[in-house]
């Protein structure tokens, strides 16, 4: 891990068990949704500090409820409790990729899933939602769509997001290439 991502990580604690952050005050009247972005070259460091942070969490601040998300694992979870496994796999060995992403567009849609992730973490509820694994789920579910339909779900809860990718306040580009529709109601939660 590099030098510079390992102080920024190292930043993260002191900000996030800050009763500011965790009552969202100073944000005019925005959501608190941060943001962490990193060079996706880091990812399994990342991972691994979200499994850090998390045991952090329990340790210094056993009364605080953290969710921790990750969205590939939750995915599978979704389409597997919708019975959906067994079918997409036939689908894509018989008919190939550009069909399955066509089929799972409609049950994978962000006003379905967004729903399905708040219930089954009860991340309304949660003191902080830790999300990870945006980069394994692409192209099927995006960012800044499954963020904006968080948004109306979440409410005074604030979330983060580490992102494999460039966030600039007001865009996103997922693993630094690929353009994203603009973005600008989370914040940076450590800048680059």
């Amino acid at each position: 891990m590099d030098q510079r991502l390992q102080e920024r990580l190292n930043q993260i604690p002191e900000k996030i068990f800050s009763p500011e952050f965790l009552s969202n005050q100073g944000l005019g009247n925005e959501i608190g949704f941060w943001i962490f972005d990193y060079d996706a070259a880091n990812e399994l460091a990342v991972r691994e500090y979200v499994g850090f942070l998390e045991g952090l969490v329990s340790k210094k601040h056993p009364r605080l409820k953290v969710v921790s998300i990750n969205l590939l694992a939750s995915l599978m979870d979704y389409l597997e409790d919708r019975n959906f496994i067994d079918k997409a796999v036939q689908m894509q060995r018989t008919k190939g990729d550009e069909a399955l992403m066509k089929a799972l567009k409609g049950p994978l849609h962000v006003t379905k899933f967004a729903p399905y992730l708040v219930e089954k973490y009860k991340a309304d509820a949660a003191d902080l939602v830790l999300m990870s694994g945006v980069g394994s789920v692409w192209p099927l579910i995006r960012s800044h769509d499954l963020l904006n339909s968080l948004h109306a779900l979440m409410g005074d809860t604030p979330l983060i997001l580490f992102y494999p990718g460039d966030y600039t306040g007001q865009s996103m580009s997922l693993f630094g290439r690929i353009e994203s529709n603009n973005y600008y109601r989370a914040f940076s939660l450590v800048p680059r």
